[in-house]
């Protein structure tokens, strides 16, 4: 008896996708060994097709079924947007250098990369692929796990932008990487950016990712961190998307020896988001703390995928998650640790806590710990429940209405993860996004 080959139905979302590449990849930037790059992750795309539930990564978040139609790939932005976007207000009186990739492609002139502080360079991802800078197309190579989204986004990466800052040298003003869409009409980015800090090395970076109100884009973002050995990186990561919006955000971050590693980022947008981190110890006794907050509402569903790879000695790694959800929306933390053969005196702790406000809310988290070294202190944890009503009795005895006590209980939920950013400009800027999201709810 001969078993018959199962073909599975393409969806009209996977069919576009791979009908897109054979129109673009012509046009997209790069040659020979980046068109390599990008034929092999199609191809692999073309056989696995959107990840489903079937996936146990994606057990919780069916893309193939949330993504049902595929956006027109954005070939570029047409001129500056009409309006200041949400980034903007955000950062509004915070020095910082901002640079801003629009509808796909990296804008010199929305950007302030006149007069760089010396030791930080700043380039676009296309001008660096048509050079055929070898060292970038290896790093775009490298690091990158197996993830369908992450071979689209190799597949259709059209720009972004590749910041370098020279070994020894410590950067005193934030850089903004702005991702923003312009367009009124639906649309598809595939972007990436790579960072890259030498030895001793420190930089605070902050990532946003916003289109307008209304409009239903499609973001696939990828961003690629090399720490170098000794170095230092505070990121904050902001998701304001507009609520019909499907955002897919990767971090791939390389840990050198010694390195350390602050990440913070804030989901406050999209119809669907997907927020996943793999970060890899490459070298001893480096550090990580890397926390996150949801505000969720309406029927949203956010998705945080984490997993932390120990491949060396003496790593310490912290992280803390936490999850506001009201009205019908979900939830998702998926959080993996893992100790390679030989990584011993890891020391690595994770959290994930979901506070739901409504009946109908839903939370999801599934932790874990995979161990194959003996010396080691690892711990893992996920609570869910609802605001403490002894708290809430304790706030209205005092004077204290029932909308106005349950905003201070949220804040001081939020706060803890938010407490982690050590700049207090932006960690005064993040609890107020907070503020705002909580007024609307009352």
């Amino acid at each position: 008896m001969t078993m018959a080959n199962v073909i599975p139905v393409k969806t009209p979302a996977e069919t576009a996708l791979g009908e897109a590449f054979g129109r673009l990849r012509e046009t997209l930037p790069g040659g020979g060994g980046v068109l390599s790059l990008r034929d092999g992750a199609i191809a692999k795309f073309r056989e696995k097709g959107l990840p489903h539930r079937r996936v146990e990564e994606w057990k919780y978040t069916d893309l193939r079924n949330l993504m049902r139609e595929a956006n027109p790939v954005a070939t570029g932005c047409e001129g500056a947007p009409a309006e200041p976007g949400k980034a903007e207000a955000f950062l509004a009186g915070i020095e910082h250098i901002r640079l801003v990739v629009l509808d796909g492609a990296f804008s010199p002139g929305l950007s302030t990369v006149s007069a760089l502080p010396p030791g930080l360079h700043v380039t676009s991802l296309a001008d660096a692929l048509a050079r055929g800078d070898e060292a970038l197309i290896r790093a775009l190579g490298a690091g990158s796990p197996d993830n369908a989204v992450l071979d689209l986004n190799t597949a259709f990466m059209s720009d972004g932008v590749v910041v370098t800052v020279d070994a020894g040298v410590r950067i005193d003003v934030p850089v903004a990487i702005e991702t923003r869409h312009s367009a009124p009409t639906a649309q598809a980015t595939f972007t990436r950016s790579l960072v890259a800090l030498g030895a001793g090395a420190g930089l605070t970076l902050i990532d946003s990712y916003e289109g307008p109100d209304g409009v239903a884009h499609q973001t696939n973002a990828a961003l690629a961190i090399e720490i170098g050995d000794g170095a230092r990186l505070h990121r904050v990561s902001i998701q304001c998307q507009a609520l019909e919006a499907q955002q897919i955000s990767s971090l791939f971050v390389t840990l050198g020896k010694g390195a350390s590693l602050q990440s913070f980022a804030l989901e406050a947008g999209a119809a669907l988001a997907r927020n996943q981190l793999f970060v890899t110890y490459a070298g001893d006794n480096a550090k990580a703390m890397i926390a996150g907050a949801a505000l969720l509402a309406g029927t949203r569903h956010a998705d945080t995928t984490l997993v932390v790879d120990h491949a060396a000695l003496g790593g310490e790694s912290r992280e803390l998650f936490k999850a506001v959800i009201d009205g019908e929306a979900r939830s998702v933390f998926q959080g993996k640790i893992v100790v390679r053969p030989g990584a011993q005196k890891t020391d690595g702790r994770m959290m994930s806590q979901s506070l739901l406000l409504s009946e109908g809310a839903e939370a999801d988290a599934k932790p874990e710990l995979e161990i194959f070294a003996d010396d080691v202190q690892c711990a893992h944890g996920a609570t869910c429940g609802a605001l403490d009503e002894d708290l809430l009795f304790y706030c209205k005895a005092r004077g204290i209405p029932q909308a106005a006590a349950e905003a201070i209980l949220v804040q001081a939920f939020v706060g803890e993860a938010v407490e982690t950013v050590e700049n207090e400009a932006l960690r005064e800027r993040l609890l107020t996004v907070t503020e705002a999201w909580l007024a609307k709810r009352v």
